[in-house]
């Protein structure tokens, strides 16, 4: 029998903390060959007014049990679950050899061991006896449901995005104003623009640096735990069905192959698109 799951660990997303490390030296690194220093854009109030603004707006286009959700899905962000397509193959061919050779009631101690919560629910329907479309029907709304959630936390870092930039400009015209009241200081109008122009550097900064990628990568991840879910989904209704492990196995091969070409396919198609226009 394929050894269970202890509950989907993480590790962290060498992507991630890599592609935040090489953007932030570049932009960092540039300023200093271009002669500045990191404390010209060094501005805790610049920060202050962008993050501020930027969340208060944020919280005023979105509900705050969504807000609260998508705040705890950055874990997704910097760090991956260790599980894989593979695995959840030979973990879901151990169930299906244990069902053939003792029927599919013998399943149930393991369904209640299995951590994670889909593949827990639908093996457990199937070993209660649930009919087949009806299994199908409940695990697709399920899953249909997790989806919709991803997407809507996605979309507050995406708002987020949105807001950055232009709270970013709100910044600059405030230290712009600032900049006025010393009009007769040369020098110090000097220094004033380059200090109110932080503000918009934040903005842009964070939202193209961290907001949109952020959303971006919630989505790569509800793609890859629906992937998963339709697989595991897919494999219990072939232990229902009473199918040869080895008929499961390719069957379930078959599947990840395809939607991994499906996704290539929509990947390139949408690359073409902005060239054709």
């Amino acid at each position: 029998m394929a050894k269970q799951r202890k509950g989907g660990g993480r590790k962290p997303d060498v992507a991630t903390f890599a592609g935040l490390a090489i953007a932030l030296g570049g932009i960092i690194g540039g300023l200093i060959l271009e002669g500045g220093e990191i404390r010209d854009i060094a501005q805790y109030t610049a920060a202050m007014i962008v993050l501020g603004g930027t969340i208060g707006a944020v919280l005023v286009a979105t509900p705050l049990a969504v807000v609260r959700a998508a705040a705890k899905k950055l874990l997704a962000v910097f760090f991956a679950k260790t599980l894989t397509p593979e695995a959840t193959i030979e973990e879901i061919i151990g169930y299906a050899t244990k069902a053939r050779r003792n029927g599919i009631v013998s399943l149930e101690q393991d369904a209640d061991a299995i951590a994670d919560p889909f593949l827990r629910k639908a093996l457990m329907l199937a070993v209660d006896g649930a009919d087949i479309q009806d299994l199908r029907k409940m695990m697709e709304l399920e899953i249909s449901m997790a989806e919709q959630e991803g997407e809507a936390h996605a979309k507050v870092f995406e708002a987020a995005g949105g807001f950055a930039p232009t709270i970013g400009i709100i910044g600059a015209v405030l230290g712009l104003i600032q900049v006025m009241k010393n009009l007769e200081n040369i020098e110090e109008v000097g220094h004033g623009i380059a200090v109110a122009f932080v503000a918009t550097v934040y903005g842009v900064g964070a939202a193209n640096l961290f907001f949109l990628p952020a959303a971006n990568k919630i989505k790569a991840r509800i793609h890859q735990e629906t992937l998963l879910r339709e697989l595991m989904l897919e494999g219990v209704v072939g232990i229902v069905e009473g199918l040869n492990p080895k008929l499961i196995r390719s069957k379930l091969e078959a599947f990840v192959s395809e939607e991994g070409k499906a996704k290539d396919k929509k990947a390139r198609s949408g690359a073409r698109k902005p060239a054709a226009a």
